[in-house]
């Protein structure tokens, strides 16, 4: 395996991580800033309001987008295991 295969490898890895992760980060942005925009209205300065509604909204997005993270973790998956063969050589 070369440098350069390596390196091709490590940055197909962390961009896949990236689109992987990013709809739960951006999810979980979004909810954090209502709910921050919410408090600073009211006055309410409760600690667990934050969490909760984030945590919940996280999981929410789970389950909706659950078949095409799947699915897109299998087609990494096999791109992975049909590049091994060249990997050892």
């Amino acid at each position: 395996m070369t440098p350069d295969y390596t390196v091709e490898l490590l940055r197909k890895l962390l961009s896949q991580a990236v689109v992987v992760a990013t709809p739960f980060l951006v999810t979980a942005l979004l909810v954090g800033l209502l709910i921050s925009l919410f408090q600073t209205i009211t006055s309410i300065q409760e600690q667990t309001l934050t969490f909760v509604p984030k945590a919940l909204a996280v999981v929410a997005l789970l389950f909706i987008i659950l078949p095409w993270l799947i699915r897109t973790l299998m087609d990494f998956t096999a791109g992975m295991l049909g590049m091994l063969p060249r990997m050892v050589m």
